[in-house]
Parts: structure tokens; C-alpha cells; sequence
């Protein structure tokens, strides 16, 4: 089984930008965490991350027969891309939704999600365990 990390804008800044919110812990270490984690789960991962919302696309378009899922935290995208929601809807390819922080604790404009309404779940608020617990669950999720 192989899966897809998605990591979208500004997620490149983890560990510096607003620590108060995100934390401390760097993309990096995030990466490192979920590679430790696909070991234990004995799954192949792929990291990719870009401020850019047509790579991310182009990105998530080019694992239809190469991934066997995503797991993506589109971060202000999640709020304004049709176009990355429309690119999961297409490639029908399972994906889950992660975020860092609780968005619906934040502000109003956080609190929709174009990518939610074509993901198989969405996990928020648990800080960098979002992304562990939202492997998990996909790994879980794809082997039923």
C-alpha cells in the first residue's frame, strides 16, 4: 500500500509560524513521524508539499494509479480551492483531511471546508497526532 502526504501553504513554516496555534514542530519532524508510523503500519509513503494550489492538483492528479491514498492538510486551501476538491473527486482516490489546529474553534471563514464534502473523513485539532491519526485511519479505512 502506498499513500500520498499532501502538505499545502504555508505548512512549509511549521515550527516558526504562530507557534501559539501550529506548535513547534517542524514539517521536518512531522515527515519523520509519519515515516516511523508507515514503517509500524508496513505501508510505502510520499511526502509532497507546495504553496502552489495548481501543483498541489497536478500532484493529486498524477496518483491516480500510482497511490492508493491521500492523506492531505490542504491548509487555507481547504477554505477556497474548488479546484483541489475537484481534483479528489476526480481521481476517486480515498482521501483524508487533516488539520493542526481545531478550525471549527476559529474563525467563521475556517470553519468550511471545500474538501471535507469528497473526503472518506477529516480529522482537526489534535495537533501533529492530526496527521498520525488521520494515516491511520485512511490505512484502516483502505484495508477494509
Amino acid at each position: 500500500m502506498k499513500i500520498l502526504i499532501v502538505h499545502g501553504p504555508n505548512l512549509n513554516l511549521l515550527g516558526k509560524r504562530e507557534p501559539e496555534i501550529y506548535g513547534t514542530t517542524t514539517l521536518d519532524e512531522i515527515n519523520s513521524l509519519l515515516k516511523k508510523e508507515a514503517e509500524t503500519l508496513g505501508i510505502e509513503i510520499e511526502f509532497f508539499q507546495s504553496n502552489s494550489e495548481g501543483e498541489i492538483v497536478t500532484k493529486i492528479q498524477g496518483a491516480m494509479g500510482k497511490f492508493d491514498g491521500v492523506v492531505i492538510n490542504p491548509g487555507a486551501y481547504t477554505h477556497t480551492s474548488i479546484a483541489i476538491r475537484d481534483a479528489v473527486a476526480s481521481t476517486g482516490i480515498s482521501t483524508v483531511e487533516v488539520h493542526i489546529s481545531n478550525v471549527y474553534k476559529r474563525e467563521e471563514f475556517r470553519q468550511k471546508s471545500f474538501i471535507s464534502g469528497v473526503a472518506v473523513g477529516v480529522i482537526s485539532g489534535f495537533g501533529v497526532d492530526s496527521y498520525l491519526l488521520g494515516l491511520r485511519g485512511l490505512v484502516s479505512y483502505l484495508k477494509n
